[in-house]
C-alpha cells in the first residue's frame, strides 16, 4: 500500500519539498526539493488505504481525527503544495475513477427542494453565530470582498464590495429591492441607508432572520426593510431590483431553470438583477466529497457556461459580466489568519475536531482560489437592453458617490467584534 499511494503522490507532486511518514515508519520524499519543506504522517494503514483509494474525502476527514497529521509547516502549507502541482480534475487512477464516479451521482442528484434546500442552509449557517464573529469583518460579511488597492483591510475590502454590487444594481432613490439569500442583512441595510430603497430579504436561516431583523430595528430602518424566512420561490410580487449574493451556489444545478424564471417574473419590466456567486474559471467540475458532506451539503459553483444558456433560455439579458479573480482568495486569507488567532474560542464553542475541520475547510478554499480555478462571477441581467446605461463609467461614478457618503473605515479590533450580536450577509 505504501508504494501504491508513493507512486500515485510522485506521478502529482513535481515541484515542492514534501516529506510523507508512513504507519510504519518509513519516510518518502516527493518534489523537486525547492520550497520550504512540508511534512505529514500517515498514522494507520485504515487511513493510507482511504487516501490512496478517495483522497478527495479521505484527507480532510483524516485531518479531522487526527490520522492525518502536520510535523513541518500547517494544512494551508500542505493544500498550497497538493493544488500548486495539481488540478483536481486530472487526478489519476483508482482516485480518478473514484471523482468521476461522484460526479456523475452528483449530477443525478443536483436538484434542491425546498425542504432539502432549508436542511443545507440549517447545516452552514444556524452555526452557533458566536463563531463567525471570531473571523469575519465587524458587518460580518460572509463573502467575497473587494480589494480596489494592495493591503487593504478586510473592513475596506468588505465595505468595497457592497459599494461594487450597489453601484452595478443601477439604484435610483426608493426602489424596491429583492435580496435573495440575505443572510445577516448587511447588504440590505446599506441599500436602505444609501438609497432609501425598500428591501425585502429572503432567507431560510432561521440563525440569520432572528439576528437581520434585529439588526434592522436597531438601525431604524424597520418601516422600509424586512427580513423574512421564506423561500425565494414562495415570493410573489415584483421589484425594483434584485440581489443575490452568495446564495446561487445552493441552488442546485438541475434547479436553475428554476431559479432564473423566477428572477424573470419577480423583475419589473425595467428591472436590474445583480448576481453574485462562485464560479469555475474552467470546465464544469463537481463540488468536493468533503465540502459537500461537512461545510455546504448540496453546493454546486458552476462553470459560466452552465449559466449562461440557462439566462438565456429564460428569456433575460446579460448585461454585464465580471470575473473577480483573487479576491476571494484574499478574503479567504484574512478570515483564516483571523480563525487561527482566536482558535481556542472555536475549541471552547464546539470541540477540537469542529476547530480542525474549519481550519482544513478555510485554508482548502483559499488554495483552491489561488490554484484550483475557482472565481467570483458577477452577472448583471435585465429584461431589457436599455434597463442600464451603455457605457460601464456609471460604476465608477456611482462608486465615488457612495464612497463620499459613507463613513471612514476604521480597523475593529476582534476583541469588540466578538461582543457584537450581528453575522453574516451570504
Amino acid at each position: 500500500m505504501n508504494r501504491t499511494f508513493s507512486n500515485f503522490v510522485s506521478s502529482h507532486i513535481t515541484t515542492g519539498h514534501l516529506i510523507l511518514t508512513f504507519p510504519n515508519g518509513s519516510q518518502t520524499i516527493f518534489g523537486d526539493g525547492t520550497g520550504p519543506t512540508v511534512a505529514a504522517r500517515i498514522k494507520d494503514q485504515r487511513t493510507l488505504r482511504r487516501l490512496t483509494t478517495n483522497p478527495e474525502l479521505a484527507f480532510g476527514e483524516a485531518f479531522m481525527d487526527g490520522t492525518f497529521q502536520m510535523e513541518e509547516g500547517s494544512i494551508y502549507d500542505f493544500l498550497e503544495l497538493v493544488f500548486r502541482n495539481t488540478r483536481v480534475e486530472e487526478l489519476a487512477g483508482i482516485p480518478g475513477l473514484a471523482r468521476k464516479a461522484f460526479g456523475m451521482f452528483n449530477r443525478w442528484t443536483g436538484y434542491n427542494s425546498i425542504s432539502k434546500s432549508k436542511s443545507n442552509v440549517a447545516h452552514h449557517y444556524d452555526l452557533n453565530g458566536d463563531l463567525y464573529r471570531l473571523f469575519l469583518d465587524s458587518d460580518s460579511q460572509y463573502s467575497c470582498g473587494y480589494f480596489e488597492n494592495d493591503g487593504d483591510s478586510l473592513e475596506q475590502a468588505q465595505l468595497a464590495k457592497k459599494r461594487h454590487i450597489a453601484a452595478k444594481m443601477v439604484m435610483k432613490p426608493g426602489q424596491s429591492v429583492l435580496d435573495i439569500g440575505s443572510g445577516w442583512g448587511g447588504l440590505g441595510l446599506y441599500l436602505a441607508r444609501h438609497f432609501n430603497a425598500k428591501v425585502s430579504g429572503v432567507t431560510l436561516s432561521e440563525e440569520q432572520h432572528g439576528i437581520s431583523n434585529a439588526r434592522v430595528k436597531a438601525s431604524g430602518f424597520d418601516k422600509q426593510v424586512g427580513f423574512h424566512l421564506r423561500d425565494y420561490r414562495d415570493v410573489s410580487e415584483k421589484f425594483d431590483r434584485i440581489v443575490s449574493v452568495g446564495m446561487f451556489e445552493h441552488v442546485g444545478l438541475s434547479s436553475y431553470d428554476e431559479f432564473f424564471g423566477k428572477v424573470r417574473d419577480l423583475l419589473t419590466d425595467d428591472g436590474v438583477m445583480l448576481l453574485h456567486y462562485i464560479g469555475q474559471s474552467g470546465r464544469p467540475s463537481h463540488t468536493n466529497p468533503w465540502v459537500l458532506k461537512y461545510i455546504f451539503p448540496g453546493g454546486y459553483m458552476p462553470a459560466l457556461s452552465e449559466v449562461l444558456p440557462v439566462i438565456e433560455r429564460q428569456g433575460l439579458i446579460v448585461t454585464d459580466l465580471e470575473t473577480l479573480r483573487l479576491h476571494y482568495a484574499e478574503t479567504l486569507r484574512h478570515w483564516r489568519q483571523n480563525f487561527l488567532a482566536r482558535r481556542d474560542e472555536a475549541v471552547a464553542l464546539y470541540d477540537e475536531r469542529f476547530a480542525l475541520m474549519w481550519e482544513f475547510y478555510l485554508a482548502a478554499a483559499e488554495t483552491a482560489f489561488r490554484h484550483q480555478g475557482l472565481v467570483i462571477h458577477q452577472i448583471q441581467i435585465a429584461k431589457r437592453q436599455e434597463a442600464v446605461p451603455l457605457t460601464r463609467t456609471y460604476i465608477e461614478e456611482a462608486e465615488a458617490e457612495l464612497r463620499a457618503q459613507e463613513a471612514p473605515v476604521r480597523a475593529v479590533p476582534r476583541q469588540a467584534m466578538a461582543k457584537q450580536k450581528v453575522g453574516a450577509t451570504g
